[in-house]
């Protein structure tokens, strides 16, 4: 199978084969990351999510899937994730509430009205400029490595887009989370810490992070997912979320 411009895709089930996702075969892909994220959202049905680096639209998508008549509008700055994005949306035929565009968060298209958003939910670059490898693929490169737009600039994005009292929330490397944590603090409040445990003892490699804009509340570490069995498959906790579409509950 072959993408827009000729590259080959492969065609993916997530939640349980409710969400069909196409996606590059040798660029970026989703795995777990964007489904948890989507879970971790809080959304209501009417309520409009920003969802920046969407990628392919794995995670829009299975939010919609959970949340009926919520809208999603999805953000990247690669043309061809973009384009793959608007494949999917049509494939799972979410046209009239998912969409997604072409766009820098440097310099935000016209259409995204700051304040505008309910939700904005992040699966930015994990890794900072200089430092790694970087892959042979330039679009895995992008989606992996900060370019201009460092964690700085994708928090202070989120919270610019969405709505007092609104919420922003980020899936991160655990051993970033007091560069995370330092970005928000005095920005907004409530803010969840949301352990993503590999398996039980094992030290987490992913969190998720929440935070209420404009909200005086205390910080809390919830107790998090453990996401594997000893044997190596899925807990039935993480079953849930990843197979039957449930929410995360911070």
């Amino acid at each position: 199978m072959s993408g827009a411009e000729g590259s080959p895709v492969t065609e993916d089930r997530l939640l349980g084969g409710r969400v069909i996702l196409r996606q590059p075969a040798a660029g970026p892909r989703a795995a777990i990351d964007p489904v948890l994220l989507a879970a971790s959202v809080p959304a209501q049905p009417q309520q409009l999510v920003l969802d920046i680096g969407c990628g392919s639209g794995a995670a829009m998508l299975c939010l919609a899937a959970r949340v009926p008549q919520c809208r999603v509008i999805g953000l990247d700055l690669q043309r061809e994730l973009v384009r793959t994005a608007g494949d999917n949306i049509m494939l799972n035929e979410m046209g009239h509430r998912v969409s997604a565009m072409v766009g820098d968060l440097l310099q935000p298209p016209l259409r995204l009205i700051p304040g505008g958003f309910d939700h904005v939910m992040a699966n930015p670059p994990f890794v900072e400029r200089g430092r790694g490898t970087p892959p042979s693929s330039p679009g895995r490169a992008a989606a992996t490595i900060e370019g201009d737009a460092d964690l700085v600039e994708w928090v202070r994005f989120a919270l610019h887009m969405v709505r007092s009292q609104g919420t922003i929330t980020f899936i991160h490397r655990a051993d970033r989370i007091d560069s995370l944590l330092a970005r928000i603090a005095g920005q907004a409040g409530e803010v969840v810490v949301f352990p993503l445990w590999p398996g039980i003892g094992r030290p987490a490699s992913r969190i998720l992070v929440r935070a209420r804009k404009q909200i005086a509340a205390p910080a809390r570490l919830a107790p998090g997912l453990v996401l594997h069995r000893p044997d190596g498959g899925f807990t039935a906790e993480a079953e849930a979320v990843l197979r039957d579409g449930h929410a995360l509950m911070f």
